[in-house]
């Protein structure tokens, strides 16, 4: 008791503070395992590493504090943020696995994280004597970091840069989806299709609404409800050059069941026309 009161006593502000801040943090750690909406889960995500810069300023790590709300809670929480409104606040995630096996490895790599974290903790050195903080910083905050980052800590400071780079091509890798082949059938596309195809038959399009017809050439004449062609249907200019099919090869047949008295009522409403 004497021992946690010799080395972990501390001012009645910085003692407040705590006390104040720290359960709001671990609420919002808890929150983030268990609400639903990502973006509610985001925002706790920023809360709590605003808690953790005012804890550095508080400790005399004006840097990390600063470089903590900057590049953390300022850049990379908003581009989560801007990724979750492009991609959609009520989208969900996929439950099919990518990569087939790997549940039993991530659960094997959290186990092995946790007894590491449980051995690193056991052997602490909680008896001595914190540094004075006026020592470390005599000759700038930012200079003391950089001093111990890379002479003292240099080799850790290598492993988690590692560690970070493979865990953003891991995230890349689990992301990715493969890329549909089938292509976006717009106008453009059709219209391309028609003249790239085995035959220019269908270049010009289907004949228009109403039309009856066995091919969609202008020389070739339309064709009337009882099966006989539409002399109208042809330009008089191509039957003037001679440029017209001839239209026998393209009459249907008699329809069944069309008798005379239809056909001469077809032939009639023709000459209307």
């Amino acid at each position: 008791m004497n021992l946690a009161l010799e080395v972990g006593q501390v001012g009645t502000a910085e003692a407040v503070q705590f006390f104040i801040l720290a359960p709001i943090a671990v609420i919002a750690a808890l929150g983030i395992l268990f609400v639903k909406k990502a973006v509610h889960a985001a925002l706790m995500l920023v809360s709590i590493m605003i808690i953790l810069a005012i804890f550095y300023i508080a400790n005399g790590a004006a840097f990390l504090g600063v470089v903590q709300i900057i590049v953390y809670t300022g850049a990379v929480m908003m581009l989560f943020l801007f990724i979750l409104m492009l991609v959609g606040v009520d989208s969900s995630d996929s439950l099919k696995e990518n990569l087939k096996g790997i549940r039993p490895v991530a659960i094997t790599l959290a186990i092995g994280i946790s007894l590491l974290l449980i051995s690193l903790l056991s052997r602490a050195q909680i008896s001595e004597q914190a540094p004075d903080l006026a020592v470390l910083n005599s000759e700038g905050n930012v200079e003391g970091i950089a001093r111990l980052l890379f002479t003292e800590y240099v080799w850790a400071f290598e492993v988690v840069s590692a560690l970070l780079i493979t865990a953003a091509v891991g995230a890349m890798v689990l992301a990715h989806s493969e890329k549909s082949r089938e292509i976006s059938r717009t106008q453009r596309y059709k219209s391309v299709a028609r003249f790239r195809g085995d035959s220019l038959a269908t270049a010009a399009g289907l004949p228009g609404s109403g039309v009856y017809a066995r091919h969609n050439a202008l020389d070739v004449p339309a064709l009337l409800p009882d099966g006989s062609a539409s002399e109208l249907s042809v330009s008089k200019t191509l039957q003037a050059r001679g440029d017209v099919i001839d239209q026998s090869k393209f009459a249907l047949d008699q329809l069944p069941g069309v008798n005379e008295a239809d056909e001469s009522s077809a032939v009639e409403r023709e000459e209307e026309r």
